[in-house]
């Protein structure tokens, strides 16, 4: 199952061990880990079990939520210290989701996280960290992500200039952009991460939590494979799934159902070239 990574979201009931353990079981070569469990297990604990089981970490989650004016300078304090945590774990980047509005002024707050994102470029360029800017759907502008296309991610990335920072591509954020195309062209080497899961409908009351796995849903993700691999992009596809009903199956049952997805529907576009 090479160019598959797990997300320690879409298994959430696994430790940190399980899930290791669960990767090596499955043949997944790569995981993509949470902060918050991260730290619960210990963040040089954790690193050294990574190492000790031979996988890759695809991803750090989360940086970011850089939008309220009124704590900057502790957000910005969060922030470095993820990308510390980043840098040890040895993740091939840290996901900054940027944060929702704090009052009515989006393109301030737009401005917010490019001044943010700017200032901490330089502290990640020096311990060898990619900072990847996640856009999202625009049902999660005011709470969650301001950066609502990936065309207004890469005009931020190009204008901060730092190799440092680069973009996710999520399928469930962008399937929609009738631009998606185009931008993933645009995008080329600066794709640092490759997301999947599904858009799933009815939404659930909780929006957040209505994502599946590849093929529950309306995305075609052998188009959207090759649009990344012609990008450039030779990553793996990492999983990352919040849902109620894949949240409450056996995790064996759930990895089994991602990588029969990922062989089935992810894996050939990828490959497709």
């Amino acid at each position: 199952m090479h160019r598959l990574s797990m997300n320690q979201m879409t298994v959430r009931s696994l430790s940190i061990p399980e899930l290791l353990a669960a990767c090596l079981r499955h043949e997944v070569p790569a995981v993509g880990l949470w902060r918050d469990p991260v730290q619960t297990h210990g963040v040089t604990r954790t690193a050294r079990e990574v190492r000790e089981s031979g996988l890759e970490v695809s991803s750090l989650c989360r940086g970011g939520f850089l939008t309220n004016p009124a704590n900057q300078p502790e957000a910005l304090a969060d922030n470095r210290r993820a990308i510390d945590e980043a840098a040890e774990l040895g993740a091939q980047s840290l996901v900054l989701v940027v944060g929702g509005l704090f009052d009515r002024d989006l393109p301030a707050a737009r401005t917010r996280v490019a001044d943010a994102v700017a200032e901490l470029a330089p502290y990640a360029a020096e311990r060898e960290v990619v900072l990847a800017l996640e856009p999202m759907h625009p049902v999660f502008c005011a709470d969650r992500g301001v950066l609502s296309t990936l065309k207004q991610a890469l005009d931020m990335v190009e204008a901060i200039g730092s190799p440092a920072v680069r973009v996710v591509v999520d399928t469930v954020h962008v399937w929609w952009d009738p631009e998606v195309e185009a931008q993933i062209a645009r995008a080329g080497e600066r794709i640092a991460l490759y997301q999947v899961c599904d858009w799933i409908t009815p939404l659930p009351a909780d929006v957040l939590a209505g994502r599946g796995i590849p093929g529950q849903g309306h995305i075609d993700f052998g188009h959207l494979g090759r649009c990344v691999a012609g990008a450039g992009y030779a990553g793996v596809a990492e999983v990352e799934v919040f849902h109620e009903e894949v949240w409450a199956a056996d995790p064996d049952e759930v990895f089994a159902r991602v990588v029969a997805a990922h062989r089935e529907l992810v894996l050939p576009g990828l490959t497709s070239g």
